[in-house]
């Protein structure tokens, strides 16, 4: 039995912002293309980066509970 991209989208609406996270990375990652590690490691430098200035204090953070809350508001 096929499932149309239809009924995936109409399936996929309904996750939870977690699920639909994952899904989204899932679908991205399937994709082979020439700048993928370029982005790849752009992505890791930046998580680096943000994470420093976390641990110096020039950079606020916001808990995963208040981010899905405005979310799903």
């Amino acid at each position: 039995m096929v499932i149309s991209k239809d009924d995936i989208f109409k399936e996929a609406v309904n996750l939870s912002p977690m699920d639909k996270a994952q899904l989204v990375e899932t679908i991205l990652s399937s994709f082979n293309f020439q700048d993928r590690l370029e982005i790849d490691l752009a992505w890791a430098k930046e998580a680096e980066n943000r994470l420093k200035a976390i641990e110096n204090g020039e950079m606020e953070t916001v808990s995963m509970e208040e981010v899905f809350s405005s979310i799903n508001n």
